[in-house]
């Protein structure tokens, strides 16, 4: 409260020099609308936020158990409730960030209308959905602070001191629900220029930490998708000096670079590497090609290329498209270089795209990168992509067999089948779902969690449990008892929409700027009043 009280004596100054201009102007009240607007701007936001994710990052370095969470998002509106339910389920926001997936931008906030992740979409909406979030996440701040304004001016109306010193307590010590938020800015959206100047805007939106991608930025797939094209390193490592500079022209010179690798389950690239002596970057990238030797130029066919190397002239192996193959099986490989190569060069944490959710598997990719850089973390997507019931009743099958377990009563390819729900193998199944994250972040260095597409899914499943019932039989019961019942019974600030959408601020400040003759929503006519 010492920031607050002394806002009031600093504006009480001003106003007292300002002399009768500002006779009408109550310097509490001013001070009560800088404490709610505690960011002024977005680059405030991200130096804040960076911090945050500076010290987690640290936290997690001493003691894996210090995983940090997040879930994807495409609306400043479910941003504020995810952070407003947080708060209100767990009482903090540490280690809880949020995601800004592209490919929920592709599919819900282009202006084309539903696009799949191919970068096709409007690459502004990306930065404007970051300030969009902050906006909503500020709102949120000063609507909770609102509120305790509100009980502590009743409780001193009362004359009980002890609840107003109580309140202002939890004024002094109020926690934003302003957290770090990791964007994705898919691969650029162009050359080093093109990411540099999207990575400024981003940043200036709010944004910490970016998730850069190894695609072709104009043969961007989704990750989870046949037909991904990587670049060769030093067109990626251009990309993340341009982030870079980015964060440090603006200032943020704690801004966080995820450095992503598709390379696990891409089998293509668009340009044989730039190199210059053996063993080099492009040399390294080079050898993975799909190539066959040439022991007589005159054999090779119009349209042919070669490369040299290993000190031996090979023949690509390219597709009509032009792009080049790779060898099968290399994809390995490829990422522990891709991740060595990026952290090496000016990234903070790795992005490994995987085809399962697989906790050993992982792993043994980033020991191997731990060898070269041992605090390496990762940045993990729990993907909706994964049919997770499917894949850990699988796993818990291979597992159960490999020990001789008996495992005649299922059928590994039908194990999604709802008959199986509560067996022993879905049981356990379940446990290990239960603890992947904790798992992961333990065994597999991984840092953050986080789901892309979770309020996608959501949406869609609320929804249809609305339409279903309400357009069937139960009539106007199915949102009575469905929806408005279960946000009362649960306690959701959203059950009275009017002040979500910021009414009562709107009366307090109507009172600060005009008084008795304010006119103000809330009031005995106030239906919200039914939810009190």
């Amino acid at each position: 409260m010492t920031i607050y009280n002394e806002d009031i004596d600093y504006l009480n100054t001003l106003k007292e020099a300002a002399g009768q201009p500002w006779a009408s102007i109550n310097p509490e009240f001013a001070a009560r609308m800088r404490i709610q607007n505690r960011f002024k701007t977005g680059l405030d936001i991200a130096r804040y936020t960076a911090d945050i994710m500076r010290k987690d990052m640290a936290d997690y370095d001493l003691d894996s158990s210090n995983y940090t969470q997040s879930l994807g998002c495409w609306h400043g509106f479910i941003a504020q409730q995810k952070m407003i339910s947080i708060k209100k389920h767990h009482g903090t926001t540490d280690k809880r960030y949020l995601y800004l997936s592209g490919w929920m931008i592709a599919a819900l906030r282009s202006e084309f209308g539903p696009l799949p992740d191919q970068s096709m979409h409007e690459k502004t909406s990306v930065s404007d959905l970051i300030e969009e979030i902050y906006t909503f996440l500020r709102q949120a701040d000063a609507r909770e602070l609102g509120h305790l304004f509100i009980s502590m001016d009743e409780a001193a109306d009362s004359g009980d001191s002890v609840a107003a010193q109580r309140i202002q307590n939890e004024i002094s010590a109020h926690q934003t629900h302003v957290v770090p938020i990791i964007a994705d800015i898919d691969a650029g959206f162009g050359n080093e220029e093109a990411t540099y100047l999207l990575a400024k805007r981003m940043i200036e939106a709010g944004a910490c930490a970016i998730q850069l991608e190894n695609q072709v930025s104009d043969a961007k797939q989704c990750g989870h998708q046949d037909g991904k094209v990587t670049v060769p390193h030093e067109e990626f490592l251009a990309k993340i000096r341009a982030v870079r500079y980015a964060f440090l022209e603006l200032g943020i010179e704690n801004g966080i670079i995820v450095a992503r690798t598709d390379s696990l389950g891409a089998g293509l690239t668009q340009k044989i590497a730039t190199t210059v002596q053996p063993g080099d970057l492009g040399d390294q990238y080079n050898q993975f090609l799909d190539l066959e030797p040439v022991t007589d130029v005159a054999t090779m066919e119009n349209g042919d290329i070669a490369v040299k190397v290993n000190g031996k002239l090979q023949k690509t192996n390219s597709l009509a498209n032009g792009l080049f193959k790779f060898r099968a099986d290399t994809g390995e490989d490829r990422v522990v270089l891709d991740c060595i190569t990026s952290l090496q060069n000016g990234a903070d944490l790795l992005w490994i795209e995987t085809s399962t959710p697989n906790v050993a598997s992982v792993g043994a990719m980033v020991q191997r990168i731990k060898k070269e850089v041992p605090n390496a973390k990762l940045v993990y997507n729990n993907s909706p992509s994964f049919n997770w019931t499917l894949n850990f009743r699988q796993q818990i099958f291979d597992r159960w067999e490999s020990e001789s377990k008996d495992v005649s009563s299922y059928d590994r390819e039908k194990l999604m089948n709802a008959l199986y729900d509560e067996t022993e193998l879905a049981t356990e199944a379940d446990n290990e779902i239960r603890n992947f994250q904790r798992d992961a972040a333990r065994e597999a260095g991984v840092f953050h969690h986080l789901i892309t597409l979770p309020t996608y899914h959501t949406a869609a499943l609320s929804t249809d449990t609305l339409a279903k019932g309400y357009f069937g039989e139960e009539g106007m019961l199915a949102y009575v008892s469905g929806v408005q019942r279960q946000e009362i019974r649960n306690q959701l600030a959203c059950v009275k929409h009017q002040d979500m959408a910021g009414s009562n601020m709107g009366d307090d400040h109507k009172s600060y700027f005009s008084g008795e003759a304010a006119l103000k929503a809330g009031g005995k006519d106030n239906t919200m009043n039914q939810f009190s």
